[in-house]
C-alpha cells in the first residue's frame, strides 16, 4: 500500500480544552467495589469535581472505600435512594454496582434528575434497559454507558475505515477474543452469583466486543438472534485452586455463541468466554464487497489492543494486505480519565452522552435475545419496544 494510501489513516488527536474551574460538578460514587476505584482515581485528577457522597449495600464498604482513597469529606450512605434523599445539591452519579442494581439506581437517580454515568453493562435484560431509558426520556437528564473502548483512537479507527468506504458494503462480522482462563472472582462473587451478576461473560466482557463491532458499522438494529450459553468451567470446583465453593454459587454463563441477523442484511457471528480451554476464540472481523479488516484478538476488549489493524484488499488483480500503525497514547487509564471527562464536560455544557443508550440498547437487545434463545433452545426474533 502506498504512504499516500496509509496518511489517509492517520488520526489527528483532538485538543484538550481548558477546564473551567469556576463551575463545579459534584458527584457521588453509588457502589464501591473495585471498578469505583477507577472511576475515583480519574474523577480525583479533574480540579472542577468534587466527590461528595458515596453509598453501598454492604455495611462499612463506602466508608473503607473513602478512607482508602482520602475522601474525608464525602458523606456516607448504606444505598442509593438515603443518598439520593439526602444529596439535594447533586449534579451526577457513577452507578459501579453489581449488574443487578444497574437499571433501579439508574432510575432512581434520574427520576430525581440527576445525570447518570452507569458502568456496562448497561442493564441485565432488555426489559430493564428500556424502563431506564424511559426514566432518562422523563428526566431530560444525561445517560450514558461505561464504554471506555469509545475514547481509544485505535478503536476510533475501526470506525473510521468502515466509514472510509475502504471496505465496501458490510456484510459479515466476527467476535472472537475471549479469556482461557479469567472468571472474576478475585473480587469475590457478585460477577458469578444469579442474584447479583444476572449474567456472565455474555455481558461483562460480550457487551465489549459487541460495542466495538456495532458501533463501527453505525449500530443496526438487531432481528433474529440463536444464542448459546454454557456454564461447564464455572460450576467446576477442579477450575477454582483457592475457592472450590465458588462453584456452588457460580449462577451465570461462562461462555457464549450467537449467531445473530441485523439490519442491512449483515450477519454477526459472536462468540465470547470467562473460561475455555483456548487461548482465544479468534481475532475480530469486519468483511465487507470490497475488503475486510482483521481486528486483533484480546481477552476482553476491555481497552486497547497491542497489535496492528490489517486491511485485506484486491488491488489491480492481486490479493494484497497492509496494517494500519498503532496510535501510541491509550492506556486503560487514560481512556477511563477521557470516557469520566466526557461525561463531566457534558453536564457542565448541557451536552449529549458519550455513550448514547439508544445505542447500547441494541447491544442489551442482543445480550438479552442470546440468553432467552439459549434458554428456550431455538432462534428468537428480537422486538424492541418504542420508548
Amino acid at each position: 500500500m502506498s504512504e499516500t494510501s496509509l496518511n489517509d489513516y492517520k488520526f489527528s488527536h483532538e485538543a484538550e480544552k481548558a477546564i473551567d474551574v469556576s463551575h463545579r460538578v459534584s458527584v457521588a460514587i453509588i457502589g464501591t467495589g473495585w471498578i469505583a476505584g477507577d472511576h475515583i482515581r480519574e474523577y480525583l485528577k479533574m480540579p472542577d469535581v468534587d466527590i461528595v457522597a458515596l453509598a453501598d449495600l454492604v455495611p462499612g464498604k463506602a466508608a473503607a472505600f473513602a478512607e482508602k482513597h482520602g475522601l474525608t469529606n464525602a458523606r456516607i450512605y448504606e444505598n442509593d435512594l438515603a443518598l439520593l434523599e439526602a444529596e439535594k445539591d447533586l449534579d451526577a452519579v457513577s452507578i459501579c454496582t453489581y449488574n443487578c442494581q444497574h437499571a433501579p439506581c439508574a432510575i432512581h437517580a434520574l427520576e430525581r434528575g440527576i445525570n447518570v454515568m452507569l458502568e456496562k453493562p448497561f442493564t441485565v435484560t432488555l426489559d430493564e434497559a428500556v424502563a431506564v431509558m424511559k426514566a432518562e426520556k422523563a428526566s431530560g437528564k444525561i445517560l450514558t454507558i461505561g464504554f471506555q473502548p469509545r475514547m481509544s483512537d485505535n478503536m476510533k479507527m475501526i470506525k473510521k475505515i468502515v466509514e472510509s468506504g475502504e471496505l465496501g458494503r458490510i456484510y459479515y462480522l466476527q467476535a472472537g477474543g475471549g479469556r482461557r482462563k479469567g472468571i472474576p472472582t478475585p473480587y469475590g462473587t457478585s460477577f458469578i452469583e444469579k442474584e447479583t451478576g444476572g449474567i456472565g461473560a455474555v455481558g461483562d466482557i460480550g457487551s465489549y466486543s459487541l460495542d466495538m463491532l456495532l458501533n463501527a458499522v453505525g449500530y443496526p438494529k438487531p432481528l433474529t438472534v440463536s444464542g448459546y450459553t454454557s456454564d461447564f468451567l464455572g460450576t467446576n470446583p477442579d477450575y477454582y485452586q483457592d475457592h472450590p465453593e465458588y462453584a456452588s454459587c457460580f449462577g451465570v454463563d461462562d461462555f457464549a455463541a450467537a449467531f445473530v441477523r441485523l439490519e442491512g442484511g449483515i450477519i454477526l457471528d459472536f462468540r465470547i468466554s470467562w473460561a475455555m480451554h483456548m487461548d482465544t476464540a479468534g481475532d475480530a472481523l469486519i468483511l465487507g464487497t470490497k475488503g475486510g479488516l482483521r481486528i486483533p484478538s484480546t481477552d476482553c476488549w476491555n481497552g486497547e489492543f497491542d497489535r496492528p489493524l490489517t486491511v485485506y484488499r484486491d488491488v489491480a488483480g492481486e490479493q494484497v494486505s497492509y496494517q494500519v500503525p498503532l496510535i501510541a497514547g491509550g492506556d486503560l487509564g487514560s481512556l477511563f480519565y477521557k470516557k469520566l471527562r466526557g461525561f463531566v464536560d457534558a453536564v457542565k455544557e448541557g451536552g449529549s452522552a458519550p455513550v448514547p443508550s439508544a445505542q447500547i440498547l441494541y447491544n442489551q437487545a442482543i445480550i438479552d435475545g442470546i440468553c432467552r434463545s439459549a434458554k428456550e433452545g431455538h432462534e428468537i426474533a428480537i422486538e424492541i419496544p418504542e420508548i
